[in-house]
């Protein structure tokens, strides 16, 4: 039997609400691009506020509803970046220093 995704939870929606109340108090600008968000842009549109998990919920589940591991972004740009984890990720070192 396939697992059920926690988001579609009825404890992701009353955490997705805190998170955006959370970012719009603080006008928080994307997390990815830096740009601002528009706050009051329906919900799946480019310029909208989406949480974004910053390390994936495939490859950490137990960080799903974790606020320290959820960033505001546009939905855009998460989508843009999918599954990638963090892209502030520089990659390896070319050298041990």
């Amino acid at each position: 039997m396939k697992e059920r995704d926690p988001r579609g939870t009825k404890r992701w929606q009353k955490l997705r609400l805190n998170l955006y109340e959370r970012d719009r108090r603080a006008d928080a600008p994307c997390w990815i691009c830096g740009q601002p968000i528009d706050y009051r842009a329906p919900s799946g549109t480019p310029d909208a506020w989406e949480p974004d998990h910053v390390v994936p919920v495939a490859k950490r589940p137990d960080l799903a509803f974790d606020p320290g591991n959820i960033r505001p972004s546009h939905c855009s740009c998460n989508r843009a970046r999918g599954k990638k984890g963090n892209t502030n990720d520089l990659g390896s070192p070319s050298r041990m220093w």
